[in-house]
């Protein structure tokens, strides 16, 4: 039998998620709070694209043009579903890495990616993705790599290697992989409640199993059931992505990289004390109890001046993505959720309001004389980037050209939702992006390409097909099962939608 697979889970679908660390756009800010030159956005490729809509988004949302690759032809066929529909010359394959890494006729890249890959696959592949970041990845170009990482995983690491293991030996003949791994998270749990010894050493374990029996099967399966499972401290992925010239540049999740929301004084004055970053980073992941890393790393590394870090700051821009009145002042750390100072951020978001695009600069000039200086302003935007209630902006040229792919793209994906309800995601051009709209939602969106203007009439199209799906609507997490009740509702949400959410979509060019 053919092993195209390479011991990576085949058997189901991946999920149908969205990354917005994937966007190019969205590594302006770290990088430049890093104190480091900005890669160009000409060419970029995703291995491993899964189901392929975070890269046919950002093909679509962006000038940039975008390769990937995947080893699941069905999850390629899907891919490429979507890049025919949007137009955007995107290309996606179902080679294996060896064949993909090793092709002579891909172009050389500003930005490559591997989300839910590295940790997931044989060290021979490993070394084919680093040989090919080597050679093809240009001088300046940026890498976002994702992966499981140590300490985090210490105690889980042995829980894993039993549930996969159950798997393989202890299931029925010809038993499905969904079955396999309710079969092995059921053995484990009442293991767990037999108190095993190694329970009373790690008791924070019961918890996270108890964690993992309301995740989404599709979702366990990819993650902790492939053959090959490996989290890393980062000290041994940097010296692998050494091989390819690559440095570490920063995180790229945004509260990394505000130390006060996952630092203790303590911690910081640790870490201040290790002058091998290396080995801070390293440390660093023991102080967080890190699980889970996303990163940005740079072939060829450029320091900025402080005038042209300052002067690239200025030129980022941004804009407000909720409505004013939804933002909730407090952001999530590894130390807990923390109070944002209103004294701090309610004038950055007033100004912001009107939800036009603003550059930093432009914010800092208008809020002279507060406390949004630009240093302020950079950890100000990055905490609410974090939070998605503000987004970058890429330039009036990129939107341009973005306009027309992220119409047709997201045209198909209304239709999709005729059928579905697991494609929770339309493109911006703004942003370069994806925004999630939920499947009603969209259900409005698509009466509106229609030629529906009304919420009335956007009901009047909309309820046949949730009853073709089976779909009631719910309240207070009821379903309400008669249609009298449902149009009701339908009528409420609808109007909710016209009110809030469809006048921001219009803003972000997700509907005209």
């Amino acid at each position: 039998m053919s092993n195209w697979n390479a011991g990576y889970m085949a058997e189901i679908a991946y999920t149908y998620g969205y990354y917005e660390e994937l966007n190019p756009l969205r590594l302006r800010l770290p990088l430049l709070a890093a104190g480091l030159a900005l890669p160009a956005s000409g060419t970029a490729c995703e291995l491993g694209f899964g189901q392929g809509i975070s890269a046919n988004i950002h093909a679509a949302a962006s000038a940039t043009r975008w390769h990937g690759n995947d080893f699941n032809p069905s999850q390629a066929a899907f891919a490429q579903e979507l890049a025919s529909a949007a137009g955007a010359g995107a290309q996606f394959t179902d080679e294996s890495f060896a064949q993909f890494c090793r092709r002579d006729d891909l172009p050389d890249f500003d930005f490559i990616c591997l989300h839910g890959i590295w940790s997931w696959v044989s060290a021979d592949n490993r070394a084919l993705i680093v040989d090919f970041l080597r050679r093809k990845l240009k001088v300046g170009g940026v890498v976002f790599i994702s992966y499981n990482t140590q300490p985090g995983w210490a105690a889980m690491m042995p829980m894993r290697d039993l549930m996969a293991e159950h798997s393989r030996v202890m299931s029925a003949p010809g038993q499905g992989v969904l079955d396999r791994v309710a079969g092995a998270i059921d053995f484990v749990d009442r293991m767990i409640a037999a108190q095993p010894r190694f329970l009373e050493a790690n008791p924070l374990l019961a918890d996270r199993i108890d964690k993992l029996k309301a995740m989404d099967g599709h979702y366990l399966a990819h993650e902790y059931f492939n053959a090959d499972w490996q989290p890393m401290a980062f000290s041994s992925v940097a010296a692998m992505l050494g091989e390819a010239k690559l440095e570490f540049a920063a995180s790229a999740t945004y509260t990394a990289l505000v130390d006060m929301l996952n630092l203790t004084a303590e911690h910081q004055q640790f870490l201040a004390e290790i002058p091998d970053p290396t080995f801070r980073e390293t440390t660093r992941a023991f102080l967080v109890n890190e699980q889970f890393r996303k990163d940005y790393w740079v072939k060829g590394a450029r320091r900025l001046t402080p005038l042209a870090q300052a002067s690239a700051l200025r030129a980022v821009r941004v804009m407000l993505a909720v409505p004013r009145d939804e933002v909730v002042l407090s952001v999530h750390g590894v130390l807990g959720d923390a109070d944002m100072d209103e004294r701090v951020y309610a004038p950055v978001l007033d100004a912001m309001a009107d939800h036009r695009v603003y550059t930093i600069g432009e914010l800092e000039q208008q809020l002279a004389g507060s406390e949004a200086k630009l240093a302020a302003l950079l950890q100000i935007m990055l905490v609410l980037v974090s939070k998605g209630n503000v987004l970058a902006v890429q330039d009036e040229a990129d939107i341009a050209v973005a306009r027309p792919q992220t119409a047709r793209l997201n045209a198909h994906l209304l239709e999709q939702a005729l059928a579905r309800t697991d494609l929770n995601i339309l493109a911006s051009p703004l942003t370069g992006s994806g925004v999630a709209v939920p499947h009603l939602q969209q259900l409005f969106l698509w009466a509106k390409l229609q030629g529906c203007s009304t919420p009335q009439e956007w009901v009047r199209a909309t309820w046949p097909v949730l009853l073709r799906l089976n779909q009631l609507v719910t309240k207070d997490g009821q379903p309400l099962l008669t249609e009298e009740e449902n149009l009701a509702e339908l009528l409420a949400h609808a109007q909710h939608f016209a009110a809030r959410n469809l006048p921001i979509l219009r803003i972000l060019g997700v509907t005209d």
